[in-house]
Formats: C-alpha cells, structure tokens, sequence
C-alpha cells in the first residue's frame, strides 16, 4: 500500500526506525514485518517526523505549538518503540519446567 505522496508508509516507517535505533536493524526489520502493532507506530513515527519537518512552513501563530506537539509524538512514539524493542529481547521461560531436587 502507498500513501499520497506515492512511497510506501511501511519503508518509511521503517527507515525512521532505523535512523533513530541503528543498532538494531536486524530486530527492526524482523519486527516490522511480523508485527503490525510494530510497524503502525513505525509508521506513525515516520508521519510525525515529516511533520515536524514541515511545521515551518504553518502559520505564525501556529507553528511553535504544533512544532511542541508534533516533537512530544515523535519523542512518545520513539520511547514506544524502545520499549518494544526491549520486550521483544525478554525470551519468556515455560512455567511448567521440572523442578530439580
């Protein structure tokens, strides 16, 4: 799926994700394709920072509060998908292991 401007809102998403958390390309792109919660705030993300790149060009009397807001959802959607990447390192052990005596 493309948006308006014809690129693909997931390459996108995924080359913000990238740009702000080099060191995890590997886990990004596995992320980003087996999961949609992932890759919807990838996306997000990427929509926020074209905004935030475009917040100059608002009016006057606008434009410092949108550029507060759109830099609080690229720095929340930045956090969020730190913590994802976080969870997604934690390798859940299976409960009913057999105890040792």
């Amino acid at each position: 799926m493309t948006d308006r401007s014809g690129s693909d809102p997931c390459d996108e998403g995924l080359a913000s994700a990238l740009r702000r958390f080099p060191t995890h390309d590997t886990q990004i792109r596995d992320l980003i394709a087996r999961n949609e919660t992932f890759r919807t705030i990838c996306e997000d993300l990427a929509c926020a920072e074209q905004a935030l790149l475009s917040v100059d060009r608002l009016d006057d009397g606008i434009r410092d509060a949108r550029r507060r807001e759109f830099t609080e959802m690229v720095d929340d959607l930045s956090v969020e998908i730190e913590r994802l990447l976080t969870q997604a390192k934690i390798i859940p052990l299976p409960r009913n292991l057999p105890r040792r005596v």
